[in-house]
């Protein structure tokens, strides 16, 4: 655990080194938020019903974003190669980057979530659960987006790549995450939309550690 958050606090540091990895994915949810009204109509029933589906995608495609620079300086310094040879477990390091990107992306989308709730005339009521799904769903995208980021890292311009390897794998999160706000903000129950977005996390947390280690071992030594 020691090792887990000595590399965690190494990430963290690197990060806010370079505040751009912060600002752009949260500037690009809050512009999404801005654009999406002029773009199509600014009529507060119509914003209030499709807010669900509008947030969760724009909080998908930041993280999408973001994912590519998981382990892309590490690669251009040399330092992930130095980590695959290194004695340590190569899965601790894999969950500390990862854990990582979720607090500085995932994670702070889901603290902002509300302005942009305020301002697609999303019900209050629809706030927790927003939130709630916001903070389930993103950590599986974070996972998800890191094994695409592994495969794709040794390439000069993996992120196109990486949106079509992982967003299959986005589409289930989207759905429960988009219906969890629906019900939220209808009054119906969410504890259904949750268990299933636990349970993806849970299966992510089980398996994807393993394919993020064995793509980035893949794409370093090949």
């Amino acid at each position: 655990m020691s090792f887990f958050f000595a590399a965690l606090k190494r990430d963290l540091l690197l990060v806010f080194r370079h505040r751009n990895d912060i600002i752009n994915p949260l500037a690009f949810f809050l512009m999404v938020a801005v654009l999406f009204p002029l773009g199509v109509s600014p009529d507060p029933a119509f914003l209030s019903e499709v807010a669900s589906g509008v947030i969760w995608v724009a909080a998908l495609l930041a993280c999408l974003l973001s994912v590519d620079g998981i382990f892309r300086s590490d690669y251009e310094d040399g330092s992930l190669e130095q980590m695959l040879v290194s004695p340590e477990p190569l899965l601790v390091i894999v969950m500390a980057k990862v854990l990582s990107h979720w607090l500085v992306s995932g994670f702070c989308l889901a603290i902002i979530s509300p302005l942009v709730a305020m301002m697609f005339f999303l019900p209050e009521q629809g706030y927790p659960a927003l939130i709630l799904s916001l903070l389930l769903g993103t950590p599986t995208l974070s996972l998800m987006g890191a094994i695409g980021a592994g495969l794709t890292v040794a390439l000069r311009r993996g992120g196109v790549l990486i949106s079509l390897l992982v967003l299959p794998l986005y589409i289930p999160v989207l759905i429960f995450g988009a219906g969890t706000v629906q019900a939220g903000s209808m009054g119906l129950p969410i504890q259904g939309y949750l268990a299933l977005l636990g349970a993806i996390l849970v299966f992510s947390l089980m398996l994807a550690p393993f394919a993020i280690a064995a793509a980035l071992k893949i794409s370093v030594r090949s």
